[in-house]
């Protein structure tokens, strides 16, 4: 057998398509175009480039775009000042700031000076909060594309046993959650898990989001298991001095024993951006007072 590849690209550009549709709508509404600010401290070329790609895909979708780009030796308390100054600006309804932050900025502390309300990376504690008691909030971004990509592929996940591979605040928490929520029997694994090829293999639906390259292999995998590869690696290729992406799983491997598996690149990717529109866009009618559909996005 050969396994379903998930397409995260067509996914989120479907995605995209109501996410335009949505703020078509809202500027009709309100005379204004909904808001996400994004903040890039310093030059890391990895953040410049996803930035760009942020601010593009904003404009794309019909919304307005603020971007803030501070160098990397400006104070904690200048950012701080900004973000204060973006949570109070009526025209921002997103804000996001990209991390990793120079070391002499504390990103908890940035972090919780967002206004939850406008938190599109669902990272602030309340947000958090929010996920484990089931409350209306913001949700990361990787995660909840995921657990699109889940839903879109099996339908209902009630009773499914899934197995999280990573403990992250930004994945791997925020996912096992997610999937708790969805009526799933959740574990999650790490690099103390004792057995962990026995843990995964019980699996019906595998989020690999550990950052290890190639790690989770074919006979981790219980036959006709979902397979969600989180990671993004850069490895070697065959051609001297080139480099090519792979994910945290064995892909070819997967492929001939998984019931569906997505690819990297063109899998969760693409859907992370997708999702910090949805967010923008949900702060959007939520901070107008406009009601929004729980299932329009």
């Amino acid at each position: 057998m050969t396994a379903a590849i998930i397409d995260g690209k067509a996914f989120a550009a479907s995605l995209r398509v109501k996410v335009g549709e949505l703020a078509a709508a809202f500027a009709a509404k309100t005379g204004r175009k909904a808001g996400l600010a994004v903040v890039l401290v310093g030059e890391d070329p990895a953040s410049q480039v996803y930035v760009r790609s942020k601010g593009k895909q904003t404009v794309e979708a019909g919304m307005a775009s603020f971007e803030h780009k501070l160098p990397a030796d400006t104070p904690e308390a200048d950012l701080l000042a900004l973000i204060d100054q973006l949570n109070t600006d009526p025209a921002v309804d997103g804000i996001l700031v990209q991390l990793p932050l120079p070391g002499h900025m504390d990103e908890q502390k940035v972090i919780a000076a967002i206004n939850p309300d406008k938190d599109a990376d669902g990272f602030h504690v309340i947000n958090v909060g929010r996920l484990g008691v089931g409350q209306p909030g913001f949700v990361p971004c990787t995660p909840l594309g995921c657990l699109m990509l889940l839903k879109d592929q099996l339908g209902s996940l009630s009773g499914l046993n899934a197995v999280v591979i990573g403990r992250s605040n930004i994945v791997g928490k925020p996912m096992a959650q997610l999937l708790l929520a969805e009526s799933c029997t959740v574990t999650i694994a790490h690099s103390r898990t004792k057995d962990l090829p026995a843990v995964v293999r019980r699996a019906d639906i595998v989020v690999a989001a550990v950052g290890r390259p190639e790690m989770v292999k074919a006979d981790w995998i219980k036959p006709g298991a979902t397979v969600i590869d989180v990671g993004i690696n850069r490895v070697p290729a065959a051609e001297e001095g080139k480099t090519r992406l792979v994910g945290d799983v064995d892909y070819a491997g997967a492929m001939a024993v998984a019931g569906a598996v997505t690819p990297v690149p063109g899998g969760v990717g693409p859907m992370t951006i997708a999702v910090l529109l949805r967010n923008a866009l949900v702060a959007a009618y939520r901070n107008a007072g406009l009601e929004l559909a729980a299932d329009a996005i």
